[in-house]
């Protein structure tokens, strides 16, 4: 198997992952729902079930716009697209609070992918809550990103930071930390690079990347 091949199977593992839990529960609430007679409970079977619809929708913009390839990897995204489905992922979550600093109206798609994934990565840490910051801006040639984390007892894989930085070797890679490898490799390919630091409750990663040419106004 070669390398790239290996990368889009662990992606494809980790999104499946993702979207077991609640694509299983839709199929769970309509089982209940087909044998219960009792109004109240069908009541609780539909929400549950509108619940996970949500749930499985939310997840799936996020995948498109972070993970796919739509539209290809030039040109730019409406920085409002980009926030709408972080603010989904953030709703979904359990007390999470979160704040944007991002005055542009657009950013490169490498960039949104970048962005993207680094507060998923931060939102996945918040295990007990905290807040999400995210903020992104064009200086000087480059789109500068941070995302940071605040919360107790925070999640957080030290090889996802290892693969954040580069520094994971292809036989050490895992559904967990294939998403980090992929924008490291982004980076890199534009001229960037990506860092991280932690402490016990707090987590920031941040991005340079050169803008596209194309895109320097």
């Amino acid at each position: 198997m070669t390398f790239s091949t290996e990368l889009a199977a662990l992606m494809c593992s980790r999104l499946c992952h993702d979207m077991l839990s609640p694509v299983g529960a839709l199929s769970n609430g309509l089982e209940l729902l087909a044998d219960e007679k009792d109004p109240e409970m069908r009541a609780r079977c539909i929400e549950l079930l509108e619940q996970s619809a949500k749930i499985s929708t939310n997840k799936l913009k996020f995948f498109r716009l972070a993970f796919g390839a739509a539209g290809g990897f030039g040109g730019a995204v409406p920085v409002e697209e980009a926030q709408s489905v972080i603010d989904a992922l953030v709703s979904d979550a359990k007390g999470v609070t979160q704040n944007w600093a991002i005055s542009e109206s657009s950013l490169p798609k490498p960039a949104v992918k970048v962005m993207l994934n680094l507060a998923h990565i931060a939102l996945d840490a918040l295990i007990r809550g905290g807040t999400l910051d995210i903020g992104a801006e064009l200086q000087g040639g480059n789109v500068e990103i941070v995302v940071r984390a605040s919360g107790d007892r925070l999640a957080f894989d030290d090889n996802i930071g290892r693969a954040i930085q580069g520094e994971l070797a292809p036989g050490e890679l895992s559904s967990r930390t294939a998403a980090a490898h992929m924008i490291a490799t982004l980076a890199e390919e534009m001229g960037g690079g990506l860092q991280y630091k932690k402490t016990d409750t707090s987590l920031v990663m941040g991005a340079v990347l050169p803008q596209p040419e194309g895109m320097i106004g």
